[in-house]
């Protein structure tokens, strides 16, 4: 009996080997991924994670893991920040003053969000069974909770894995649930992280508050970043070897505006480039510890749907790839239809600007001149101002001289030219300090305050060397593009360019600022990563002398080695404390304007590299749908509130993205539009176009001047009415810029200087353009053109012999339209009729028309462009 059940026993062991050896082990593998699973004592383990190359070669994502955590409390946790201080500082950052990053950062630096709340279950799934369609299922039981993930490939994105996690509480608490680790990075073998709107690198920084405040380089902890800021809902990596692992969450888990208005820093999401463990591993948390999400009844469910991307490119790759395939950057475009076309919004922005009323211009006595400029309600630090009483103002600003000086020369508009300019003149005059002494050149400060009649900064009495660039060499440079006979602004200009030459450092660059009483260096913990060497860009420009550009080509070649190189930027909004923000991308144009007075191709691959930078900083989320929403009592769907394209003002964990979403001053549109033209990437383009086109829903519908921040929908300009003059430069330069790169380059006019501080966009209308080979010169005219997805410029020979319409069909499908322009809707043409009409597709031959109607039917093909070519009667 002994025998038999000896040899019964050792038969039925090896058919439950034999039967271990036939199931399958569990695998996933495309032409571009390769997972595969072995299980251990201790459960199931990933023993690869590839992604393939072209030839179907394995580049590792790094050492395979596919550990899974839970993180649960019990009870409610922790919500007291952490204090933090800058390195070799003993006070709390950030300082008491900063009224507005303070909140954001103590939200940023809960125990829960430091990644040190709860207790932490951590484990390999005990079971793995395939499904029917293919798919594995992983399951894993806790004392906590139960855990199911359900891991498939995409069949519409080789290189994808798509992941649902359901977590099923068995003990009522607190839950987060972290996407599990399918690879870790040793830092040796890193060649970048970036978690979008927060933090990017390839090196850790042991200083919290410079890497998790302005992403200098990587936190040295597995900190947890806030949804609200994330502009792309995504955690990357990439290796030395080439290969990108990227976790992406699916469309649906976040939405910013999900019914009836705005809904952010629910931490629905949470975004690290680290497992718990503190791993170099890219990590999404679904609900953080303590949020609302988080908390379950026993019974209740978490799911939690994701991908992973594996692909043999690097991580701009990855945020293209969720932009267009995930979140369908073309749907959004395609969704968008407006109801006023940008080129009605230019005209009435012209109106808003010469009302007193609307506009809140004011003029005032200082230094024996007149000076003018709007009233400023926002913050300012020693202004005085009763809430209660909206007529009651004391800053005052003006911003965007180029425009200013561009929309009279196009207008001839007396209320401008008599009314505006020679005020707005004054106010730059006096607002540069003349008198000798450390400052002389300088800006004393971007406001007026009209009751104590002073200068002063945003944020403090200091003085910075990028404001000399900014409220100095940009507006003078602008002015004198227009009025070169200026001889007393030129003297000044160069009074600002000796200031700049003055304070640039051996190595070429500058400091943040000088203290006004002690002039003691500030801010030393934060090196001047931005295009302060602009300003002398432009006095080589404007006065011609050499030592200007070579001394701007060592402050550029300075910024290229310790800011752009290593992705390491700072702002120019004092009240964020230097924040990372537009400064970015408008180094980008600063680098390219450079290139073209030197055609050094270093500075034109600078230029493009902070373009890719700044992608981190524009929204490619979320999906964009017809559904409908409310916003302010108003019907709304949710493509028109869909923050896709927009940057931020400044993002991160003590910018403002969090919690009032991105802006609507698109300053960066015509660049991105440059950038596409230059690179071929049509990812520049199509985020431009996002940003720019149908955001009607957030216009004032009395004025329709656009809200500044995305969470007011359609205020207005509210605090910042001097915020007109950018809207009218960025949507001028916006529309120029797609002409030239739908005409192929036929069709061009000159640019202007950077406007000073929100951005890459500039003036034009001081000098001829082309247009395909014509010389010709911007114009005015308010125009039909039968569908508001038509925009118009209007551009005239220099001779004045023909006005030229230059249509741009802004939709992706094909339309048909009748124009209308008669003789009376152009500014300077006196003429009844016209004599001649013609239509031009191209630089080929022009199709004539009927010139008696003065209205005519064009087609224009997607995103397409079309000449109008009129001439008058005599």
């Amino acid at each position: 009996m002994r025998t038999l059940r000896r040899l019964l026993i050792i038969h039925f062991s090896f058919l439950i080997l034999n039967c271990a050896r036939s199931a399958p082990v569990p695998a996933l593998s495309n032409t571009a991924v390769r997972l595969q699973w072995q299980q251990a004592a201790d459960g199931w383990r990933l023993v690869a994670a590839d992604a393939l190359d072209a030839s179907g070669n394995a580049v590792p994502a790094g050492a395979p893991s596919g550990r899974y955590t839970i993180l649960y409390s019990a009870t409610e946790p922790d919500k007291t920040p952490a204090p933090f201080s800058l390195s070799g500082r003993t006070d709390v950052f950030p300082e008491p003053i900063y009224k507005y990053p303070v909140p954001r950062w103590a939200k940023a630096t809960v125990p829960a969000a430091l990644n040190l709340a709860g207790e932490e279950r951590s484990f390999f799934p005990s079971d793995a069974e395939k499904s029917a369609d293919g798919a594995w299922v992983f399951r894993h039981r806790t004392d906590v909770a139960d855990l199911s993930a359900c891991w498939s490939l995409d069949p519409s994105f080789p290189g994808d894995v798509r992941v649902t996690l359901t977590l099923t509480a068995r003990k009522a608490g607190w839950f987060s649930l972290p996407t599990p680790t399918l690879a870790t990075v040793s830092p040796g073998d890193l060649k970048w992280a970036v978690v979008p709107g927060y933090f990017k690198g390839n090196t850790f920084n042991p200083d919290f508050p410079l890497a998790f405040a302005y992403g200098h380089g990587l936190p040295d902890r597995p900190v947890i970043a806030n949804e609200g800021a994330a502009s792309t809902l995504a955690s990357i990596i990439t290796n030395k070897a080439g290969a990108t692992l990227a976790v992406i969450a699916e469309p649906g888990v976040v939405d910013p505006w999900p019914k009836d208005g705005p809904a952010r820093e629910l931490w629905r999401i949470g975004l690290s480039h680290m497992n718990r463990a503190g791993q170099l591993s890219p990590t999404l948390y679904r609900a953080l510890l303590g949020s609302r999400d988080s908390r379950l009844e026993a019974g209740e469910t978490l799911v939690f749907s994701f991908r992973y991307s594996l692909r043999n490119d690097d991580w701009f790759a990855a945020i293209r790839h969720a932009a267009y395939d995930i979140y369908r950057l073309d749907d959004f475009l395609a969704l968008k239809k407006p109801a006023r076309s940008l080129s009605q919004r230019l005209h009435s922005l012209h109106r808003y600007v010469t009302d007193d009323a609307t506009s809140l211009w004011h003029t005032e006595q200082f230094g024996g001149l007149t000076i003018g400029a709007q009233a400023y309600n926002g913050g300012v630090v020693g202004a005085e101002r009763d809430p209660k009483k909206p007529g009651d103002y004391d800053a005052m600003k003006n911003s965007d001289y180029g425009a200013m000086w561009m929309l009279a020369r196009l207008t001839g508009d007396p209320r401008l030219t008599r009314d505006r300019l020679p005020f707005a003149r004054n106010f730059k005059f006096v607002q540069q300090q003349a008198a000798p002494g450390f400052f002389q050149g300088a800006a004393i400060g971007q406001y007026y305050l009209a009751k104590s009649r002073r200068f002063v900064e945003e944020w403090g009495d200091y003085v910075e060397p990028i404001a000399i660039t900014y409220y100095t060499m940009l507006d003078l440079g602008n002015i004198l593009l227009f009025e070169p006979g200026d001889n007393e602004l030129r003297e000044r200009l160069r009074l600002g360019a000796e200031r700049l030459l003055q304070w640039q450092r051996r190595d070429g660059s500058w400091a943040v600022a000088y203290d006004h009483a002690t002039q003691k260096e500030l801010f030393t913990e934060l090196p001047d990563v931005r295009a302060t060497f602009y300003g002398l860009v432009v006095a080589h420009r404007i006065l011609g002398d050499q030592k200007y550009l070579d001394a701007a080509r060592r402050g550029a070649d300075w910024f290229i080695e310790n800011g752009v190189k290593p992705a390491r930027f700072i702002g120019v909004c004092g009240d964020a404390r230097f924040a990372p923000d537009f400064a970015t991308v408008q180094s980008a144009q600063a680098f390219l304007d450079l290139f073209d007075l030197t055609a050094d191709v270093r500075y034109r691959e600078a230029a493009i590299e902070c373009a890719r930078q700044y992608v981190t900083e524009i929204f490619t989320q979320p999906l964009a749908t017809n559904q409908k929403k409310t916003g302010k009592k108003r019907a709304l769907f949710d493509w028109q509130v869909n923050p896709t394209g927009l940057a931020f003002e400044h993002g991160g964990s003590i910018g403002t993205a969090s919690g009032s979403g991105p802006i609507l001053l698109a300053s960066y549109a015509g660049l991105y539009v440059r950038m596409a033209q230059i690179t071929g990437e049509p990812l520049f383009r199509d985020l431009a176009r996002a940003a720019a086109l149908a955001r009607d829903a957030f216009l004032h519908p009395d004025t329709q001047v656009a809200s500044y921040y995305w969470l007011h929908l359609n205020a207005g300009p509210g605090s910042f009415p001097h915020h007109a003059w950018w809207q009218f430069g960025w949507i001028t330069d916006y529309l120029v810029s797609e002409i030239e790169l739908r005409s192929a380059g036929g069709i061009t006019f000159p640019r202007g200087f950077i406007t000073p501080k929100v951005g890459p966009h500039a003036c034009f209308g001081f000098a001829p353009g082309r247009l395909y080979g014509r010389p010709v010169n911007l114009a005015w005219g308010e125009i039909d053109t039968g569908m508001p997805e038509v925009d118009y410029v209007v551009a005239r020979d220099t001779g004045g012999a023909r006005t030229h319409v230059i249509l741009l069909n802004n939709s992706p499908r094909a339309v048909k339209t009748t124009v209308k322009a008669p003789p009376s809707a152009f500014t300077g043409l006196d003429a009844k009729t016209w004599k001649s009409a013609a239509l031009r597709a191209g630089a080929g031959q022009a199709e004539e028309l009927p010139a008696g109607q003065a209205a005519w039917p064009v087609d224009i093909p997607a995103y397409g462009l079309a000449v109008l070519e009129l001439s008058p009667e005599n």
